[in-house]
């Protein structure tokens, strides 16, 4: 990538969303779907990159959708009042204007919530743009170019943002792709991480560590703006933003501006909370814990292959190829999109009543158990 004077050859959209909620800092592509299976394999083998491939993406059915709508309903106050926690510490603690830069695509309609909150209900000026992060291959710094020398935001008030962290795989990669950054680049940014919910006690700044299920979390593109997971392949050239599928067809389904606007609608009955970090130790200590006798219970070599959490579990159950499903109760509402999405492609689900998450899953290794040799899932 250039690091000097550069001709960026894209402009931002805005996808389903509104100008004012989001800007994509990405290029849009067409891709071909890569079968699940196929996909699975060729990330296990390292043969392939996650991020040259996308699985196939498809509408929810009616009775997922309306567990979707449900599960919005039941946390908005609770996301409403997370998000308004977040952007108040934001506005008390960085320099305006703010530009949050959220990582997509999970943290983008955390992203739009944000900049909502900031600027209609806190009065301070914000702007939204959404871009990518890739594991192993870093953050797309075109697209950092961009908005700090195309569209001038100001270095000082950018702020990162995503929806959750669990074990911190993509904290780690952005705060490695900002040190880089800062080393090679005039404009110093700051590599502090926020989230809604830090079950890993890995981010930042989190205005909860409790594993609850982010509405958002459990829908692909129709609550993203119709935008696909970033890609990064051969279709991506030097000064090119990092890539995306756009899935118009699914228009008439898109929920992403219904969302925020269920969301936001809360903001002026709740009350912000002030952000804690007292837990993020003990957070942490939790989740290596449990990682490590998840392994050695499995018998599994590759922590990648473990993902905890409700909004892990449920993106494994979209995307990947699940081994196993674990609940800490098969009763919380919390869940129930879970034990539907396992049902309907016949997962086993088991129960492990200590675990400190809701939620978490297994993905299949196609080499077998451990005797087979180590098995790497590139794949966040």
């Amino acid at each position: 990538m250039n690091s000097g004077a550069q001709s960026f050859t894209q402009a931002p959209f805005s996808g389903s969303y509104a100008l004012a909620d989001c800007q994509f800092l990405l290029k849009p592509i067409q891709l071909d779907p890569t079968p699940v299976d196929l996909k699975e394999r060729m990330i296990q083998d390292a043969t392939r990159h996650y991020s040259e491939m996308l699985a196939p993406e498809s509408l929810p059915p009616p009775a997922y959708l309306e567990l979707f709508c449900t599960l919005t309903d039941t946390h908005a106050e609770r996301l409403g009042r997370d998000c308004l926690s977040l952007a108040t510490h934001i506005a008390n603690t960085r320099v305006a204007p703010i530009t949050v830069v959220s990582l997509a695509r999970a943290g983008t309609p955390i992203g739009a919530l944000l900049t909502r909150a900031l600027t209609t209900h806190l009065g301070v000026a914000a702007r939204h743009y959404s871009i990518s992060i890739i594991r192993d291959r870093g953050i797309d710094t075109n697209a950092l170019r961009y908005l700090l020398r195309r569209a001038d935001r100001p270095a000082a008030g950018v702020v990162f943002v995503d929806g959750w962290t669990a074990k911190g795989v993509i904290t780690a990669e952005l705060k490695a792709a900002v040190a880089q950054w800062n080393r090679t680049e005039p404009e110093q940014l700051d590599d502090r991480l926020y989230v809604v919910s830090d079950i890993g006690g890995v981010a930042d700044v989190a205005a909860s560590y409790d594993d609850y299920a982010i509405p958002s979390g459990i829908l692909n593109a129709t609550v993203s703006g119709l935008v696909s997971r970033s890609v990064l392949n051969h279709q991506i050239g030097a000064d090119d933003f990092h890539g995306c599928v756009l899935y118009e067809a699914f228009a008439a389904a898109d929920r992403s501006t219904w969302f925020l606007d269920r969301i936001a609608a809360t903001f002026d009955g709740v009350q912000a909370q002030e952000i804690r970090v007292d837990e993020r130790e003990a957070r942490a200590c939790q989740t290596r814990d449990w990682l490590h006798d998840c392994m050695a219970h499995h018998g599994i070599v590759d922590q990648n292959l473990v993902k905890p959490g409700v909004a892990e579990a449920t993106r494994v159950l979209l995307r990947r190829v699940p081994e196993q499903l674990l609940l800490r109760h098969r009763d919380d509402p919390d869940v129930r999109h879970l034990i539907a999405l396992a049902e309907s492609r016949g997962v086993p689900i088991g129960i492990e009543a200590r675990m400190p998450f809701r939620a978490a899953a297994l993905i299949h290794s196609h080499r077998g158990a451990t005797g087979a040799g180590p098995v790497r899932s590139n794949e966040p």
